[in-house]
């Protein structure tokens, strides 16, 4: 690859990588808002809702992401109700059927991951909230939830990266970002490794920062601990 196919391919890859950011930026807030809807459901008294939730996660943990993308996007267009509805306004949309596909999966994640680290919390420490007369809203806020977010953080912090490595399936339904691009200029300069490497590097650069980042939520938590 000459200097300059390598700039033109990193001018439309440095274009890509936006796409790809904003499904990241769009994704992981929702997930995490999933994954909480999911736990409180998990946690309530209502057996319908644990039910639910328990089939959400289930269903979502096991299928994968691509088979969901596919369903969403190609398959519920198959039927008139759905092209007749409000929802069409958004599921004939590509991008948002890419970012609810890798919202809802990664959520069903997320859901397992609080699930955990709220079952990993001593019951020592909850009884001594209890003792010392705090509300269940605090023994909550200043017990239970700092305990759970400092055990959750590294699993968490995993997901996020996977969640990142699987914004390349959204090119299977027409969103251009990083891999979708890549492959356009495959196929236009045949230089596949030049292409793919610039692209593995990009995404290993964004998924270190995210290591990074939680490497200091992780060090900040176990200071405050201290």
């Amino acid at each position: 690859m000459d200097m300059e196919s390598f700039l033109d391919a990193a001018s439309k890859l440095s274009g890509a990588f936006l796409v790809t950011l904003s499904l990241v930026i769009c994704v992981v807030p929702l997930a995490f808002l999933f994954g909480a809807l999911a736990t409180w459901a998990r946690r309530s008294p209502r057996r319908a809702l644990r039910i639910i939730a328990d089939l959400y996660v289930l269903v979502f943990r096991s299928t994968p992401l691509l088979v969901q993308l596919f369903v969403l996007y190609y398959g519920l267009s198959q039927f008139e109700a759905v092209r007749n509805s409000w929802a069409w306004l958004l599921l004939r949309d590509p991008y948002i059927c890419a970012v609810m596909a890798m919202a809802i999966c990664a959520g069903a994640y997320a859901a397992e991951i609080m699930r955990g680290a709220l079952a990993s919390v001593p019951t020592g420490a909850i009884e001594a909230g209890t003792a010392l007369g705090l509300s269940k809203l605090k023994i909550f806020l200043l017990i239970t939830l700092p305990i759970a977010a400092r055990r959750a953080l590294p699993a968490y912090g995993n997901e996020i990266i996977i969640t990142i490595k699987s914004t390349s399936l959204a090119s299977t339904v027409t969103v251009m970002e990083l891999t979708g691009v890549a492959k356009d200029l495959m196929s236009e300069t045949y230089a596949v490794i030049e292409v793919f490497c610039m692209v593995a590097a990009i995404y290993l650069a964004l998924n270190v920062l995210v290591m990074l980042i939680f490497k200091q939520l992780d060090n900040a938590f176990s200071i405050a601990r201290h």
